[in-house]
């Protein structure tokens, strides 16, 4: 496994999303294209499932797999990350490292918040989630 280092890249502060709580925030400026952190993953077994879907870790959850029969949690900051159907970054597992790694859209400005597109990281899909997502201006 290759050594995971933590950066000046992302800091976690107050989110401005209506009902969020905490949000992580560029702790520089970020450039479109640029690996904004590299979360080591924990696979939660299958055997597990039903006793965590009544936790609060619900929410902190990643689901993968077809039928989203996976389920993952995300180390270093990568629960954190709030939703926006405007999204300035995404997320793609990694599976041979073992990781979700979060890579910039686009420009991000120092102390911005950075959000993903929780529908499987896919920055343009607008399906509904398991919430009701309070709508914020465009980007």
């Amino acid at each position: 496994m290759k050594k995971l280092v933590t950066s000046d890249k992302v800091y976690i502060g107050k989110s401005k999303i209506v009902g969020a709580g905490r949000g992580v925030f560029a702790g520089r400026n970020i450039k479109k294209g640029e690996l904004i952190e590299k979360c080591p993953i924990i696979e939660i077994p299958k055997h597990d499932f039903s006793s965590l879907r009544e936790s609060v870790l619900v929410t902190y959850f990643f689901y993968f797999g077809k039928k989203k029969e996976r389920l993952v949690v995300a180390l270093g900051f990568g629960s954190i990350y709030n939703h926006s159907y405007q999204p300035n970054a995404k997320y793609k597992i990694n599976h041979t490292e073992k990781t979700i790694d979060f890579t910039a859209l686009r420009d991000i400005e120092k102390d911005d918040e950075i959000t993903v597109n929780y529908n499987s990281g896919n920055s343009k899909d607008k399906s509904p989630l398991w919430f009701e997502v309070v709508p914020t201006r465009k980007i």
